[in-house]
């Protein structure tokens, strides 16, 4: 009888846990220009995910993200996702955001629709990056824009930079060189 309750009581609780997934591959996100960024295409590459805005002091990182593109796009995937959340940074539509990172930096790495990274309405993506309980590696708090998030070849989390950590830096080129 013991054991019969001790296996309904954790059959319960696995109802109603998330299941940890230990890969961003199984993600497929809106693009910008209305396509679908599909995760599993970079099986293979690292990836480095932001949170993106155009109307903010960090915003001259995209400078800085579109160099760390190109000089590592052969084992490396930049994924911007531009979000209003912080400050009212981001007001523009997919089409000025594109039209915007595209004029002033040149950016030609995949940048996902707008969405939120923190609140009530986050997206599903910064839901699973930001928990340990669905990353399996770190719990994570986006306090501004320009973020980033580290993942391996296998799509599993790496590490995590807050804004001040620019793109180039150290602390993120030694996991590319």
């Amino acid at each position: 009888m013991k054991y019969l309750m001790t296996f309904a009581i954790a059959a319960l609780l696995s109802a109603f846990t998330l299941p940890v997934s230990p890969s961003i591959h199984q993600f497929k996100v809106k693009s910008i220009d209305g396509g679908v960024i599909d995760f599993a295409k970079f099986k293979g590459k690292k990836i480095l995910v932001v949170n993106t805005a155009s109307k903010c002091g960090y915003t001259p990182q995209y400078e800085a993200l579109e160099k760390v593109y190109e000089t590592y796009k052969d084992k490396l995937v930049i994924v911007g996702f531009p979000a209003n959340n912080f400050g009212s940074q981001e007001p523009g539509s997919n089409d000025e955001i594109q039209q915007f990172c595209k004029a002033r930096f040149g950016v030609t790495f995949p940048l996902a629709s707008k969405v939120s990274v923190k609140g009530d309405d986050t997206a599903p993506i910064y839901k699973w990056l930001t928990s340990k309980d669905q990353n399996g590696v770190l719990d994570a708090t986006i306090a501004w824009n320009f973020n980033k998030f580290l993942l391996d070849e296998d799509g599993k989390m790496i590490a995590y930079f807050p804004s001040k950590v620019k793109p180039d830096d150290e602390e993120i080129l030694k996991y590319l060189k």
